[in-house]
């Protein structure tokens, strides 16, 4: 029992760290190909976890939720720094960098569902709180599980989040200065608003992660 809960937890902070690093390489990279190279100087161009991490969003807040029974798996890491004056093609050009980072995640959860397919694993039931056999199946399904959780929770359009980036390029000028008003208080912002809200983030997840499951699954069973 002890056991599989340590190797549960593991497997997790495993799982955190590889992709949360990917993740944030690709902001990085994109930024670089469009003109910036403030991560690169600042050396966040790096596939070491250690350079990536926040002690709250990559840590604590999915360990904790892991404690959740049915609780989505979420969090974030220490933001890129990009310049967004120095990127090209403006706000479109802020936008892509943005997105790079949660299409990543995508991307990951896209590749090992098709994979564990592949492999013969039933994931039709992949979901909270379902069985897994091996530890083989156990990574592979906190790997689609946890990487749409990133997905998802940093498209949440909401100042610093990446989505809101995204949101930025499309909003008229008088939300743009409110979201630059948001943005400033960075990542408190978005602790109080996991505080506040989390019942309402964690339904929103969890349907918005069924259906890409759902999605996943007619592309690859159906």
């Amino acid at each position: 029992m002890v056991e599989g809960f340590i190797l549960n937890i593991a497997v997790i902070i495993g799982v955190i760290l590889v992709s949360m690093t990917l993740h944030e390489v690709m902001h990085g990279f994109v930024a670089y190909w469009l003109g910036d190279d403030t991560a690169k100087l600042q050396g966040r161009l790096t596939l070491n976890p250690v350079k990536h991490i926040d002690p709250f969003l990559t840590l604590l807040l999915p360990i904790m939720l892991a404690f959740i029974p049915g609780a989505p798996i979420f969090g974030g890491a220490k933001p890129v720094p990009f310049n967004p004056a120095r990127v090209r093609h403006d706000e479109w050009g802020a936008a892509l960098v943005a997105i790079a980072g949660p299409l990543t995640n995508f991307f990951i959860a896209f590749l090992v569902f098709g994979i564990a397919t592949v492999m013969g694993y039933n994931f039709t039931s992949i979901g909270y709180g379902g069985s897994v056999e091996s530890l083989l199946e156990l990574i592979l399904t906190y790997g689609v599980i946890i990487n749409l959780g990133f997905f998802v929770f940093n498209m949440i359009p909401l100042p610093p989040l990446d989505g809101s980036r995204v949101l930025y390029a499309f909003a008229p000028e008088s939300v743009q200065r409110g979201m630059e008003a948001i943005e400033r208080y960075g990542l408190i912002f978005v602790f109080g608003f996991v505080l506040l809200a989390s019942p309402l983030i964690g339904a929103f997840m969890m349907t918005a992660i069924g259906s890409i499951l759902q999605f996943f699954i007619m592309i690859f069973i159906v």
